[in-house]
């Protein structure tokens, strides 16, 4: 959107015109980008070595890949690629930000969009206007609010009882497929293709509002949220994964979570091996100890990640997950690997 000459007079219209396009990494090959990046330095041979080592992972028929996202990339036009990862057998399980999965993907299932905008606007006409800003991108605040309502007439229709983020997006799948606006959103496509989608800080999102107002409507007989049985769930798949990659995008509780299942599975006296391969896309920090929950290297002194294949590429997600993904995507490694289902291992 162009910068407004008469800040205070825009109207919510005005504000909300240019909608996101999410990017499609089938309409275009980015193969020879990536093959000339392995010739140059800094950013551009990381994000070269993170395509080569997601490849591998791919050819790798024994290697279950988890997908990890935290931050606002789905937001900002990467909803399709994490789409058609699931679509094209390029991720076997999914560990995410609330945000990413309701605030962003099933919100945009229900008809709502998100828009560009500037990290320049007022943000007090924006509230004026019941406008949310994520840096450049704005969402309509009465939208969101929808979506929370939905979350909780959801929870309303189910069986009071304890149910894992897991469980709870099965469900969200299946309401989908009757009601979705927007089709082959990312919950919808991993609900077809048995892809398990794990939000270990669930309530961190409209899923929070929308469970609070239910639990305040059924106040003795409500559903609840199980983080500790998920956390021995994703474990479960770790441990029936003969080998382990990791694609992350950000860090945080989603990068640690999946990280922490080696740990966990030890404890459990279960013999497993660390992740063999990790590709992490971030712009975080590790000075001040972290990097989002550790770079890769550290996390190999926690016993959670094998160095010998991995990578960090210093880099904002959107410009470089792209070409990352669209080069397996053409590479077409995920044509001969047989899907893992793992959604049906907890039907019980």
């Amino acid at each position: 959107m162009s910068e407004k000459k008469n800040p205070g007079h825009n109207s919510k219209k005005e504000f909300l015109s240019n909608p996101i396009e999410h990017i499609d990494i089938t309409s275009f090959d980015s193969r020879n980008i990536i093959s000339s990046m392995e010739k140059m330095s800094f950013v551009s041979r990381e994000t070269a070595n993170a395509a080569k080592i997601y490849n591998e992972m791919l050819k790798d028929k024994d290697c279950t890949i988890f997908l990890t996202l935290a931050g606002s990339t789905s937001a900002a036009g990467c909803m399709h690629v994490y789409r058609d990862m699931v679509k094209y057998n390029m991720v076997d399980a999914i560990v995410a930000t609330g945000a990413s999965i309701i605030d962003m993907d099933f919100f945009e299932a229900l008809g709502f969009k998100h828009y560009q905008g500037s990290q320049f606007q007022n943000d007090a006409e924006l509230r004026d206007n019941y406008i949310d800003r994520i840096y450049d991108t704005y969402i309509d605040e009465d939208q969101l609010q929808m979506c929370d309502k939905i979350i909780g007439e959801i929870a309303d229709s189910l069986e009071p009882k304890s149910y894992t983020s897991r469980e709870f997006i099965q469900k969200m799948g299946q309401y989908l497929k009757k009601n979705a606006k927007k089709k082959d959103s990312l919950i919808e496509v991993a609900y077809d293709n048995n892809v398990p989608i794990f939000c270990p800080a669930f309530t961190d999102s409209s899923a929070g509002f929308g469970l609070v107002m239910h639990q305040e409507r059924n106040p003795k007989k409500h559903i609840t949220i199980d983080s500790i049985r998920e956390f021995r769930e994703l474990t479960e798949i770790k441990i029936r994964s003969k080998g382990s990659g990791l694609f992350m995008i950000g860090g945080g509780v989603p990068k640690n979570f999946i990280q922490d299942t080696v740990i966990c599975a030890e404890l459990l006296g279960k013999n497993v091996d660390m992740h063999k391969y990790a590709v992490q896309i971030t712009v975080a920090d590790s000075r001040d100890g972290a990097c989002s929950s550790s770079t890769l290297k550290e996390a190999s002194s926690w016993g959670k990640v094998d160095v010998t294949k991995e990578q960090m590429v210093f880099a904002e997600a959107t410009s470089v997950l792209p070409l990352i993904a669209s080069d397996a995507y053409h590479n077409a490694e995920w044509k001969n690997r047989e899907r893992k289902n793992y959604s049906k291992i907890f039907r019980y």
